[in-house]
C-alpha cells in the first residue's frame, strides 16, 4: 500500500471481509506484535515467525510488513495465554525472547473507529504512533513533530514510564494490520 492515503488505508479496513472457510470465519482473528524485529537476524523473519504460529495450530497466519506483525485465527480465545505460548515456541524454535504482544480483531477495530488522531496525516510533518501494552492497559497515542523528534529519546522516555513490556506501531501500520484483520475475518 506504498503511498495510500489515510482514507483509503481506513476504507480497507472496513472494505467487505472474504471468508477463507466457514471453520475460519467462527475461529477469533489476533495479531501477534513482536518487539524488537529486526531485519538484520535471519530468525527474525516473517516465515519463520509464521512457520512457529502454524506449528502452534494457529491457521491462516499472514504477515504485515516485516516489522513483526502477524495475523492469525486461533481457537483460542484468550490473548493472554496466546502470548505466553507464543513467546515460548518463539524461544524453543528460534532462539528469540521477544516479548510479543497479542490483541484482537475487535480490539484494533476499537482504535481505528476511535481515530485517536483525528484526521491527522502521518507523513512529512507528524509520525504518528501508538504503543500497545503487555499489561493489557489502554495504548499510548503519541502524535510527534517530525521536526523536533528524538526517536531513541522517545523510545527510551516511554520504556522509562512504562516498562519495556511495550512494542510501538506506525498509525498507518496500525491501519495496514486492521485491514489485514478485515480481510479475513
Amino acid at each position: 500500500m506504498a503511498g495510500a492515503t489515510r482514507a483509503n488505508l481506513l476504507k480497507a479496513a472496513w472494505a467487505c471481509p472474504l471468508i477463507r472457510s466457514p471453520q475460519l470465519s467462527r475461529m477469533p482473528n489476533y495479531v501477534a506484535l513482536i518487539r524488537g524485529v529486526g531485519p538484520a537476524n535471519p530468525n527474525m523473519r516473517n516465515d519463520k515467525l509464521g512457520a512457529v504460529l502454524e506449528g502452534m495450530g494457529c491457521a491462516d497466519v499472514r504477515p504485515v510488513l516485516a516489522s513483526g506483525n502477524l495475523v492469525f485465527h486461533s481457537t483460542s480465545h484468550s490473548a493472554a495465554n496466546l502470548e505466553a505460548k507464543i513467546e515460548k515456541a518463539f524461544n524453543e524454535s528460534l532462539g528469540l525472547s521477544s516479548d510479543v504482544i497479542v490483541r484482537t480483531q475487535a480490539e484494533l477495530a476499537a482504535i481505528v473507529t476511535e481515530d485517536p488522531f483525528k484526521g491527522t496525516e502521518h507523513g512529512k510533518k507528524w509520525y504518528l504512533i501508538i504503543t500497545f501494552r503487555k499489561d493489557r492497559q489502554p495504548p499510548i497515542f503519541s502524535k510527534l513533530d517530525r521536526s523536533k523528534i528524538n526517536g531513541p529519546q522517545f523510545m527510551t522516555e516511554l520504556e522509562q514510564r512504562y516498562g519495556k513490556h511495550i512494542t510501538t506501531r506506525t498509525w498507518n501500520t496500525v491501519l495496514k494490520i486492521a485491514a489485514q484483520m478485515a480481510e479475513r475475518r
